[in-house]
C-alpha cells in the first residue's frame, strides 16, 4: 500500500463517458504530471474541467472532469483522483497509460475495495454486499445489498458481539472472583445471557437461505404432461421465444433455464420435459433431468391442460408433488 494504483472504473465498451481512478500516496502527484499547465490541484470534492497531456510527449489526451479527494476522506481513505473523460476503451486505456507512465501502477482486481477494507473506510460485511449491489439482477437483491452496505447486517452482528463479550465476562466473574471478594454470579444469569446471545445467533441464521435466494433466484420449475403449455408459459414470463413451442407431445427433449425478474424478486425458471410412461429413449433421459430439477426446486408451477383437467396420470402426480410449493397453473 505505498504505492499508486490506477484503474478504470466504469466497464469496458463504448459510451459516452468513462472514469479512471487513482489511489495512492502519489495520486496528486500523476495528476500534476498530466496537467502541467494547471497552477494548482483542483479544489477538493469539486469537479473541475482541466485538459490532460502524455507525460512523455506532451499530446493532448483528453478533456475531462477531475475530482480529487485527499485522505482520509475517500473511498479508499488515501488521497484519490478521479478522472470523468469520453467514454470508450481506447480513451481511458489511454489515459491509464500515461498514469502508469507517470509513476502509478495497474490495479489488481478488487484493489481499490481492498485498500478501502484495509484502512478501515468499510467492514467485511460491507465489501461483500458490493458485487450483490453492482451485479444483482433484481430489486429486492439490491435493496438488500445497500441494507448490508448501510450496516444493516453490520449492526446487528455488533449487538451479537456485544452479547458474547457481555456473556464471557459472566462466565469469568462466576469463574474466577473468590467467594470471599464477591459473591458469583448465578447460573441463572448466566445461562439467560447465554440463551438470548443464542436466540440471536438463530434469528440471524435463519436469513441465511433467503439471501441466497434473492442472489441466486428462486428455482422454479415448470412440470406437467407432454404439450401442457409449460413452453408456452415459459417464453410468456421470459417475454422472449426462448423454447420451441409445437402442437407435437414431447417437443422438450431437455431442460431450459432462465433467469427473470418477476415483481422485483429473481426468479431462474426451468422448463422440463414433459413426464409420462411411454417415452422412447431420448424423452426418457429428458424426464430423468425433469426429475432431478423438481427434487431440487424450490417452487413447482405444475401445468394443466383445463381440457384435460382430471387424469389419473395427472393426480398420481401430483400427489408424489403436493406440498406447499407447489403452485397449479391452468393451461390454454
Amino acid at each position: 500500500m505505498t504505492d499508486t494504483i490506477v484503474a478504470p472504473a466504469t466497464a469496458p465498451g463504448p459510451a459516452a463517458l468513462a472514469v479512471v481512478r487513482l489511489s495512492g500516496p502519489d495520486a496528486f502527484r500523476v495528476l500534476r504530471a498530466l496537467t502541467p499547465a494547471a497552477a494548482s490541484l483542483p479544489e477538493p470534492r469539486r469537479a473541475t474541467l482541466v485538459p490532460l497531456h502524455d507525460p512523455v510527449d506532451g499530446a493532448l489526451l483528453d478533456r475531462a472532469l477531475v475530482l480529487v479527494f485527499p485522505a482520509p476522506r475517500s473511498y479508499t481513505g488515501e488521497d484519490v483522483v478521479e478522472i470523468s473523460g469520453h467514454g470508450g476503451p481506447l480513451s481511458s486505456s489511454l489515459l491509464v497509460e500515461a498514469c502508469m507512465a507517470a509513476g502509478a501502477r495497474a490495479a489488481e482486481p478488487g484493489e481499490f475495495t481492498r485498500r478501502a477494507w484495509l484502512n478501515g473506510k468499510m467492514d467485511l460485511v460491507q465489501v461483500e454486499a458490493l458485487p450483490d449491489l453492482v451485479g444483482g439482477r433484481s430489486r429486492a437483491l439490491r435493496s438488500a445489498a445497500l441494507n448490508q452496505l448501510e450496516r444493516g447486517l453490520s449492526g446487528r452482528l455488533a449487538e451479537l458481539r456485544q452479547g458474547l463479550v457481555r456473556l464471557e465476562a459472566l462466565l469469568v466473574h462466576h469463574i474466577d472472583f473468590p467467594e470471599e471478594d464477591e459473591p458469583p454470579v448465578p447460573v441463572e444469569q448466566v445461562l439467560a445471557e447465554a440463551e438470548e446471545v443464542e436466540a440471536g445467533l438463530r434469528r440471524l441464521l435463519a436469513t441465511a437461505p433467503e439471501g441466497e435466494l434473492l442472489r441466486e433466484g428462486a428455482l422454479t420449475v415448470l412440470a406437467g404432461r407432454p404439450n401442457c403449455g409449460k413452453s408456452s408459459l415459459f417464453n410468456a414470463l421470459l417475454g422472449v421465444e426462448r423454447a420451441i413451442v409445437t402442437e407435437i407431445p414431447g417437443t422438450t427433449r431437455d431442460a431450459l433455464e432462465a433467469v427473470v425478474s418477476l415483481g422485483g424478486y429473481p426468479f431462474r425458471l426451468v422448463d422440463t420435459a414433459g413426464i409420462r410412461e411411454d417415452a422412447e429413449k431420448v424423452e426418457r433421459m429428458g424426464i430423468e433431468v425433469a426429475h432431478r430439477y423438481l427434487a431440487q426446486a424450490e417452487i413447482v408451477l405444475f401445468c394443466i391442460d383445463s381440457a384435460a383437467e382430471g387424469d389419473a396420470p395427472e393426480r398420481d402426480f401430483l400427489r408424489e408433488l403436493d406440498t406447499p410449493r407447489v403452485v397449479r397453473v391452468r393451461t390454454k
